[in-house]
């Protein structure tokens, strides 16, 4: 799969969250982002142009995969705030302790094979008072899609470079020391074992 993984995949990976219904609803929650901003994924850049350059002040960015940033077409010496990017996992963030204001994860959790251990650095480095911003797919109300969900994601993480059809998101933050302070729901357009999201934001307990 190391070929795959490193040509094939980023360029799937790429079209998919280009998207409308994948913008649409990155769209909902990227400008809600203040301060300091930590973005978890960032992938080929997608989110950047939709942050609100009033209100922020610093992006970094993380992403284990290089050959997805390197897709970005996003002069970042341009963006209305300072921008640094750094090649790194969730699981270990090289940053200071209570250093962001906001963390920001989209269409990721589904992909981090260390959730507990990534949520740790998330609480870590974000602020006493921060806020944790998402916009995820998973696990489908419906009994009838969770089904498909469960039968097709062992074979859909192999093609899918991790990715999980079926993770509950709600619970899995949450259950990682957040409490919720909007959440939202819906199927958006497309193959609905892949389509159900939630968004929405997050404090520290």
């Amino acid at each position: 799969m190391g070929l795959y993984n490193k040509y094939i995949l980023p360029k799937v990976i790429d079209w998919t969250c280009k998207q409308k219904p994948n913008r649409r609803q990155r769209e909902k929650v990227i400008p809600l982002a203040t301060g300091n901003v930590l973005e978890i994924g960032i992938g080929s850049g997608l989110n950047l142009p939709v942050y609100n350059g009033d209100i922020v002040n610093h992006l970094t960015a993380i992403d284990p995969s290089k050959e997805i940033w390197n897709k970005n077409s996003i002069d970042t010496n341009n963006l209305k705030f300072e921008f640094e990017f750094i090649e790194a996992f969730a699981e270990n963030i090289p940053k200071d302790n209570n250093c962001f204001d906001t963390v920001v994860i989209t269409y990721t959790l589904c992909t981090i094979p260390d959730l507990n251990k990534a949520f740790d650095e998330i609480r870590r480095v974000l602020k006493p008072n921060g806020r944790l911003i998402f916009c995820e797919h998973g696990k489908a109300p419906d009994k009838a899609i969770q089904k498909w969900q469960n039968i097709v994601n062992p074979l859909w993480k192999r093609l899918g470079g991790g990715c999980n059809l079926n993770r509950d998101i709600p619970k899995i933050i949450k259950g990682n020391g957040f409490k919720m302070n909007e959440l939202e729901t819906m199927y958006i357009p497309g193959w609905k074992p892949a389509s159900f999201n939630y968004w929405g934001t997050a404090k520290q307990v």
